[in-house]
């Protein structure tokens, strides 16, 4: 079990916009009919893979929920994804269960799955259980699977224990000082590993949690926000760029207590404009640093040092620790060196699944995780990230992996020679054929559901590539700023 559900009675677990709400006690009881009509369809083993399509909504998290405390493995996924894509993943992981909303069902039911058969219903949510199902054993200890890749419908998933999301949720309210009469309003989907830890470590300790699909640029989702007497929100960098915008410093919001913000590098002047307005009106501002591959979070920076230390992802989390190294792997001891990021704790998890059987592997990471961030440390100890190994972008958010992108546009145009590059928020497909870059730029907005501005498509004389034929990546920031041309 990761949280004490009945521990909270009659306390309002959630409440969306709709006025709808579960206590706690609903909560657990109506998750045991939903863990009881699989156990009793699943063929004498409870151990079994659902897939669960999510949205910011009562049905969502009870989905999730029941399935984590009854041993059902549930892999979270946006219920706005590209069907393409969630076949694809269909029969790579052949779940044994779709937990998803009725118009979902009725696309899969009809046309991909017509000997499916629904067990259980929860408001405008069903469970279907797939006639076709391969139900193998999984490592006692694996929990949940997280996407790695954003939108992309990569294959590859994150393999999450019991004790990672427990530690992790434990860890969280610690630092924050959560307690009962919080109230986090969703601005992130569940199905992300932020937004998903919000919702851990608020049920944890017997929080209300506000549920809505809407925006914040929406009126809908301030007045709810007013009204519900929202105490928290968290963001990704996009968000607090869209928040200055809308001049966030003159709303009244006299019950937000804290603002939250990871899901990649903050502008360090939005960081100071924050923090201080933070600092000036009485609320607590915190800037934290975390991976999937980590449950949620690793750092957090005190609000206490928001302003004194604001561009830095802070110290390591209660129970987290963290060391720098350098090319040969020897840890590095002065201030101010800039080496890899290494990341030790008991939420570090347990490994990669790309396919159905690696559900069988146990720990592969032994507690200790290579994230792939380059930063220094200052002779406080706080760090600060200076940059990236790894092949792939932070846009709006969402962890978009460039290989992958390069795999589903050559796929999808073949002949194509193409490479992604870019920059936070901003990813370019370059070409050397200009003849379908508007296509391009459909596909992938449609393929990934963020917004087209994210994206553009550079035509250049060729793709950099050494004599190996490897491309190099590094010669493409040249074409950067040279003007886009969609």
């Amino acid at each position: 079990m990761i949280w004490e559900l009945e521990k909270y009675g009659e306390n309002i677990a959630l409440l969306d916009d709709k006025g709808r709400f579960m206590t706690y006690r609903q909560l657990s009881e109506e998750g045991e009919q939903l863990a009881e009509s699989i156990h009793s369809g699943s063929a004498g083993e409870n151990r079994c893979l659902a897939f669960c399509f999510c949205r910011n909504c009562l049905e969502s998290v009870l989905g999730y929920t029941a399935m984590i405390e009854h041993g059902v493995v549930p892999a979270l996924l946006s219920a706005q994804m590209d069907e393409s894509l969630i076949r694809q993943l269909l029969q790579i992981y052949q779940p044994s269960y779709l937990w998803l909303p009725e118009e979902l069902e009725v696309r899969f039911y009809e046309e991909a799955f017509p000997e499916g058969e629904e067990v259980y219903e929860y408001g405008d949510y069903r469970l279907l259980r797939m006639k076709e199902r391969n139900e193998i054993g999984m490592y006692e200890k694996l929990a949940l699977l997280l996407t790695t890749s954003g939108s992309t419908g990569s294959p590859k998933f994150v393999r999450q224990s019991y004790e990672n999301i427990l530690d992790n949720a434990r860890s969280i309210a610690c630092y924050l000082e959560l307690d009962e009469t919080e109230r986090p309003v969703t601005t992130l989907p569940m199905n992300y590993t932020y937004g998903l830890s919000i919702i851990n470590s608020h049920l944890l300790v017997g929080a209300t949690v506000l549920l809505t699909e809407k925006g914040m640029m929406q009126k809908e989702f301030w007045n709810f926000m007013k009204e519900e007497k929202a105490t928290s929100f968290g963001g990704v960098p996009y968000t607090y760029e869209m928040l200055d915008k809308l001049r966030f410093e003159r709303m009244d919001l006299p019950h937000l207590r804290t603002m939250t913000q990871a899901g990649g590098k903050l502008l360090p002047s939005l960081h100071e404009k924050f923090a201080r307005y933070a600092i000036e009106n009485g609320k607590h501002f915190v800037v934290m640093y975390g991976q999937c591959e980590a449950t949620a979070r690793m750092a957090y920076l005190p609000y206490e040092k928001s302003l004194e230390k604001y561009g830095s992802m802070g110290i390591a989390i209660p129970g987290g620790h963290f060391s720098l190294i350098d090319v040969d792997g020897k840890v590095i001891t002065e201030p101010e060196v800039t080496g890899e990021l290494i990341y030790e704790g008991k939420n570090v998890t347990l490994g990669y699944a790309c396919d159905r059987a690696d559900l069988l592997k146990g720990d592969e990471r032994h507690g200790r995780l290579e994230t792939g961030d380059m930063a220094k440390r200052d002779e406080d100890g706080y760090y600060y990230i200076v940059g990236r190994k790894k092949r792939f972008l932070k846009i709006y958010g969402n962890r978009v992996n460039l290989d992958e992108m390069d795999r589903m546009v050559k796929e999808a145009f073949p002949g194509l020679e193409c490479a992604s590059a870019g920059k936070d928020d901003h990813l370019i497909v370059f070409v050397t054929d200009d003849a379908k870059k508007e296509e391009i730029l459909h596909y992938v907005s449609e393929k990934t559901g963020l917004n087209p501005k994210a994206f553009s498509v550079k035509k250049i004389p060729e793709i950099p590539k050494n004599d190996a034929g490897k491309i190099q990546y590094k010669e493409l920031e040249n074409y950067y700023d040279s003007g886009r041309d969609s």
